[in-house]
């Protein structure tokens, strides 16, 4: 069988969209700033001493509880317990990535977000055209809009997140290279490492849909960054 469908060049499943059967039709920038992929990841904070992924969820769970309890005692309620939310926009020619921890999704975050995002892209001499998120309420809003100005905006078919793959790839990177590579004792404690890791990804860490080179490469106005 497997002979057959070879010599009928028949798709390939990892070239299949599951739900539909369909062929995945990859997305392809000839130049920096023809699209910017923008999305939100929420990532759950770690109570002092270290979370359950690294240390299990006995212990990790009693850190929390504890942790939970100290912020009672000092007139707090619930100190580390909660999200994150990492917003990224990410350049598809290039892969360079601008991403910041906030508090939350809302529409005026993610329109001063994306006010932060251009202006780094910007200053790297990158000219954003057309932007593309899914059909999240904060980028269905008008301050969004507003934020983009000019821009324009295109948005996923609903429930097709893979049409935004390249920064859903970028954030399961960000999970298994940063958020989640080591044991953090503190939530402070991994946030701090966070301008690291995304330095290391944009300016040294090699990439494989660019040929093993980092995503600053392909930026010509970077060249000299590398610090």
């Amino acid at each position: 069988m497997h002979r057959v469908l070879t010599r009928y060049r028949l798709a390939k499943l990892r070239w299949l969209d599951r739900p539909t059967g369909r062929v995945v039709r990859r997305m392809h920038s000839e130049h920096c700033g023809d699209l910017v992929h923008v999305d939100v990841k929420k990532l759950g904070k770690i109570p002092a001493g270290g979370g359950w992924r690294m240390l299990g969820r006995s212990v990790g769970q009693r850190h929390s509880q504890a942790d939970k309890s100290s912020g009672k005692r000092n007139g707090y309620r619930n100190p580390v317990r909660g999200y994150h939310f990492l917003h990224t926009a990410l350049d598809a020619h290039s892969r360079l990535a601008y991403s910041e921890l906030l508090a939350d999704e809302r529409k005026d975050t993610a329109a001063g977000f994306w006010l932060r995002a251009n202006a780094w892209f910007a200053e790297s001499g990158i000219t954003v055209r057309k932007v593309l998120t899914d059909n999240g309420s904060c980028y269905r809003s008008h301050a969004f809009a507003d934020a983009l100005g000019h821009i324009e905006h295109r948005r996923t078919r609903p429930y097709r997140p893979q049409t935004n793959g390249k920064v859903e790839r970028f954030h399961r990177t960000l999970a298994n290279e940063w958020a989640y590579a080591r044991l953090y004792r503190s939530d402070a404690e991994r946030c701090q490492e966070f301008t690291t890791w995304l330095h290391t990804y944009n300016f040294h860490r090699g990439h494989t849909a660019l040929g093993g080179q980092p995503p600053a490469t392909r930026v010509p106005n970077l060249s000299g960054q590398y610090t």
